[in-house]
């Protein structure tokens, strides 16, 4: 592998990983990244590795790469297990990308919201200052951590492939965007698009492609990360959640060579969908300008673009064990 440079010019140095939450959504696609371009190591820390178990494998002529020699995979939960302290004396840097960032959540698993992003971080937290050790953590709350090399990852709406959901639910799983994960279900199952309130809220969406891209500015230009609280979205792909389910209806029917619906939306409220209690901003946009600033990122692909990957990958992943569930006929009485 070539030698690389990071934005000072300055030789970047292999380093060990500690990534909690590595076989996530995020997770995986960052794990490729690192063993793909380059040479860092990985100590992947989570409770499933179904999205990473490509990279587990041991080399063999069909598959004859190397990354299983740099990356091992420790399945354990942050919350209970000593073993994590270790793991993080033994690497460089840790990534923490376990927390709940779904708005929905919010109001409705209240305390789980909490724990998930404050109580059981603060261990991270703890092990990482007491050992010297460097830590980015994905939130949607900023903080401040004395004595501790610290970098904030905010996401704004991260799409792309293995950006799962659960079939047959009308709710994401994973941090899943909630409106994509409800819209894709409904394309999928052949049922009208929901739009909460008319669907007038404002939202924008990033590649995840584009979206690790930033993250590993952040890993390899620790001088310029640490300390910031990082804003990591698209400004430019700002759509209402009614246009977003326009794009996705049509996005749909290419891939799959299925007709549009026709009637692909229906109205309900708020309170119907969420219910009592929900609130939510009508527009997010993340601002940019602390990093473009520090790493000099701008995400490059386009809302057609990322829905269109998006899509193709959820059509081909679940659309036929949908169709399944939705032809067995049901036990009568």
């Amino acid at each position: 592998m070539e030698t690389r440079l990071d934005l000072d010019g300055n030789t970047i140095k292999p380093i060990k990983i500690c990534m909690i939450g590595a076989g996530g959504f995020i997770g995986s696609h960052l794990c490729e990244k690192l063993l793909t371009e380059t040479p860092h190591t990985i100590l992947a820390v989570d409770v499933y590795n179904d999205k990473i178990k490509h990279l587990l494998e041991q080399p063999s002529s069909y598959q004859p790469h190397h990354w299983a020699d740099r990356i091992q995979f420790h399945r354990l939960n942050i919350k209970n297990d000593p073993r994590l302290e270790c793991l993080i004396k033994l690497s460089d840097l840790t990534i923490n990308l376990a927390a709940i960032c779904t708005p929905a959540d919010y109001n409705t698993r209240p305390l789980d919201t909490i724990y998930s992003n404050f109580i059981d971080a603060l261990p991270v937290v703890r092990y990482c200052s007491e050992n010297g050790k460097r830590l980015i953590r994905f939130i949607y709350a900023e903080g401040a951590e004395n004595g501790l090399e610290f970098t904030i990852v905010r996401p704004f709406n991260w799409i792309g492939p293995r950006m799962d959901f659960i079939p047959g639910v009308d709710g994401p799983s994973e941090g899943v965007p909630r409106v994509l994960a409800c819209f894709s279900n409904n394309l999928l199952r052949r049922e009208p698009l929901k739009l909460v309130d008319g669907g007038q809220s404002q939202r924008t969406f990033v590649y995840i492609k584009d979206a690790i891209e930033a993250v590993l500015l952040m890993i390899e230009n620790p001088d310029r990360a640490n300390g910031h609280t990082f804003n990591v979205g698209n400004p430019n792909n700002e759509v209402t959640v009614k246009q977003l389910a326009e794009i996705m209806t049509q996005v749909y029917s290419k891939v799959s060579g299925e007709p549009p619906l026709e009637v692909p939306t229906i109205d309900v409220s708020s309170e119907e969908f969420y219910g009592e209690g929900y609130d939510d901003s009508d527009k997010r946009i993340p601002d940019m300008t602390i990093i473009n600033r520090q790493l000099g990122w701008n995400p490059k692909t386009s809302l057609h673009d990322l829905l269109d990957s998006t899509m193709t990958y959820q059509h081909k992943t679940y659309a036929e064990a949908i169709k399944k569930v939705m032809t067995k006929p049901t036990a009568t009485t």
